[in-house]
């Protein structure tokens, strides 16, 4: 393994134009909190490295290793469904790209790196709070087998920064497909025309939708990919009952992974209308709307692709409206096979009563405001042997009873995934908002990484129930989970 990042910086090289090239702002005082060995293993780097004086400037932002190029992407975005024509990397900084142990390339940047010329009034710095939020919920999300941007390591800074009150400061170095979204789609169609969101989209196309290079019609290929991916993270979010919290589309990336972990949650207590975010005042982003917003976010896509779809606006505009009138329907395919493997059913029964079965066990757990984690997890016990488990949580009734009923009768013979397959579906452990809340607590307020480091072992083997982390099966006390709110913590 080497100690240095093998830099081949194609957005730098390619795009030229489509960036501000700029350099991170040096630190007082770096210390290393968290270091991401798996993932730097996966990029070919020697862990070691990083606690040597030469690794940590790096990781700090104090010196730019060989190789990189340092910039600040520009895009826009629709933030609540409000244009914004320039946002930017405020406070983040692409170094380059490498590949990694598999061949594929990922994009190495800093966030809470000083300010750029994106920064708007921000400081371009980040609190260490949302930055070791970041790891947390990302690395779960990762061994949760949901697409995700990872942190490969956070960095305390010796500093403060300044939000609500005094706090301390950190980089974290995010590793990405490509930091590509759909607000940078949104910048280049409104601030430089078709011929360079055409030069965006062949970039885009190369780097993520290789297989549809010189094909008839790429971009509307391209738009479809795109759609496809965002169907099936959506789905892959609602199966655990994360809520992003702000699906704007600078935060909708076009490599399909799940990026911008601000006023993110998980839900406990199963409604489709749960909204944690304290800057979502009319639920706009909630769980159950968040299928909708993607498909609202890809109708900007394909506006600023519009030119590249037809030469004739209105074919050009019949070939987009296909792909959005289909995204549902992607949607719906890809959700019902994540509650499939939820509810232990194998896919070759019929669609239209496997959909009712799951929508009629989502009715109970909001009946009975189940804990959407432990109220799955009661089936896997079912199957397990334990009779009575779902009645446990869900309660006697007669519409429960039923329910169960015909979910055994689907199960029966062979109808049913194996347990193994159900826990695997299942998660026991998520990183539960009250919990995470604590080990940041610790983290911030006292310097306690202890907390921080259990938590994170136990939701890095999710599936198997351990008699000394029931606690962290539990969900918070209703006190806590009616008032909690997240932020975006910029």
């Amino acid at each position: 393994m080497s100690g240095l990042f093998a830099f081949d910086n194609t957005y730098a090289r390619d795009l030229q134009g489509f960036y501000a090239p700029w350099q991170p702002t040096a630190v007082p005082a770096p210390h290393l909190l968290i270091l991401n060995e798996a993932l730097a293993q996966e990029l070919g780097l020697d862990p070691a490295w990083f606690g040597t004086p030469e690794g940590l400037a790096i990781l700090a932002g104090n010196t730019v290793p060989a190789g990189a190029a340092p910039l600040a992407q520009a895009y826009a975005g629709h933030q609540f469904g409000h244009f914004s024509p320039q946002l930017g990397d405020g406070r983040a900084l692409l170094l380059g790209e490498v590949l990694d142990r598999h061949g594929q390339r990922r994009d190495i940047a800093l966030k809470g790196s000083g300010r750029t010329p994106f920064s708007r009034r921000g400081d371009g710095k980040c609190a260490l709070g949302p930055a070791l939020r970041e790891y947390l919920v990302g690395q779960a999300m990762a061994v949760l087998g949901i697409p995700t941007t990872q942190t490969l390591a956070v960095v305390a800074t010796g500093e403060t920064v300044r939000r609500d009150r005094p706090l301390p400061g950190a980089v974290l170095t995010r590793v990405a497909a490509s930091h590509l979204r759909i607000g940078t789609f949104e910048f280049f169609a409104a601030h430089r025309g078709p011929e360079a969101v055409r030069q965006l989209a062949d970039y885009a196309i190369a780097r993520h939708y290789p297989a549809i290079r010189g094909g008839e019609s790429p971009y509307v290929a391209f738009l479809e990919g795109v759609a496809r991916r965002q169907a099936d993270l959506v789905a892959r979010w609602l199966g655990v009952g994360f809520i992003h919290g702000v699906m704007n589309t600078d935060n909708m990336s076009i490599s399909g992974e799940t990026i911008d972990y601000g006023p993110c949650a998980f839900m406990e207590a199963y409604h489709p209308d749960t909204v944690f975010s304290s800057i979502d005042s009319e639920g706009r982003y909630a769980y159950g709307r968040q299928g909708g917003i993607a498909r609202w976010n890809l109708t900007r896509l394909a506006e600023a692709l519009l030119p590249l779809l037809d030469a004739d606006e209105d074919r050009a505009v019949e070939a987009a409206n296909r792909i959005l009138e289909a995204f549902p329907g992607w949607l719906e395919e890809r959700w019902l096979a994540v509650f499939r493997a939820k509810l232990g059913l194998d896919p070759a029964g019929d669609v239209d009563d496997d959909r009712r079965l799951v929508r009629d066990f989502l009715d109970l757990l909001k009946g009975a405001r189940c804990d959407f984690t432990l109220g799955f997890r009661a089936l896997c016990e079912e199957v397990r042997g334990g009779s009575g488990a779902l009645e446990a949580r869900l309660g006697p009734a007669v519409a429960v009873q039923a329910w169960k009923l015909g979910w055994q009768r689907r199960r029966g013979g062979q109808g049913g995934t194996s347990l193994a397959e159900m826990q695997r579906a299942n998660p026991c452990y998520i990183p539960r908002n009250q919990q995470v809340e604590e080990v940041l607590e610790a983290a911030v307020e006292r310097g306690d990484l202890k907390p921080f480091r259990r938590l994170e072992g136990v939701l890095a083997q999710p599936w198997e129930e351990r008699c000394g982390d029931t606690i962290y099966a539990q969900p918070a006390p209703q006190a806590f989970n009616s008032t909690y709110q997240t932020f975006c913590g910029t």
